[in-house]
């Protein structure tokens, strides 16, 4: 991922990418699928400024969110008429406010500290911002720092990537399996064609597009594993 590309993104608030007026559907729909009881911490990476963090909020969830442009984070308070408190470390700034907090910094600078009190991850747009070259680093660092038996959903798109150059970069389910450790495995729980919803990615040469919605699990020990 180039950085500077993303800060200046949010800098001129060239952010196509992320304006909704509400939350990803995909949250009413498959949510309840991972079985997370409200008051556990959910990890949103490469959060910016999703109406997804309010959705988690509300349902009676706690976030934790990290995002590399610290404008999308004031941004998302202020636009929620929330007053955050600010710590600053080495690495992040963090902000907090009732039940979200948002880390700003470098996603690779976490660590399991960071989220030890998560039990579930939601990667909307996270995986697909990376270039395939980036894609298997972000989801060993990922899946090296959430706490075992993590659930989760994750979401990408899937089309031929010979077709145009990301982001949004393409991601298959086979690509997606690749990634994982043994710990967990994929679910396909959704799938829809989006392409007609998306038309400046017709205008950049797109003859498909599909959103591919999994859950993520804690793969189950076979009987009489040590």
């Amino acid at each position: 991922m180039d950085q500077e590309f993303w800060l200046e993104r949010w800098e001129n608030n060239q952010i196509g990418f992320h304006l909704r007026d509400r939350a990803n559907p995909c949250l009413d729909k498959y949510w309840h699928l991972t079985k997370l009881t409200p008051g556990a911490t959910v990890f949103v990476p490469l959060c910016g400024k999703s109406l997804d963090l309010l959705w988690f909020a509300e349902q009676g969830y706690k976030v934790i969110g990290v995002e590399l442009a610290e404008k999308a984070v004031q941004d998302f308070f202020k636009e929620h008429q929330l007053t955050p408190s600010l710590v600053e470390t080495a690495e992040f700034k963090c902000y907090q406010a009732e039940n979200i907090t948002l880390y700003s910094g470098d996603f690779f600078a976490l660590t399991k500290a960071h989220l030890a009190q998560c039990s579930a991850v939601y990667d909307r747009a996270a995986l697909v911002a990376w270039p395939p070259e980036l894609q298997a680093r972000y989801a060993a660092h990922l899946f090296s720092i959430l706490p075992q038996a993590s659930t989760g959903l994750v979401v990408v798109m899937d089309y031929l990537q010979s077709e145009m150059a990301g982001p949004p970069f393409a991601v298959s389910e086979a690509q997606l399996n690749s990634f994982l450790t043994n710990d967990y495995q994929v679910e396909r729980v959704g799938q829809r064609d989006i392409l007609r919803y998306e038309p400046k990615f017709v205008e950049r040469g797109l003859t498909s597009l599909t959103e591919n919605v999994f859950l993520l699990s804690a793969q189950t020990q076979t009987a009489g594993a040590n």
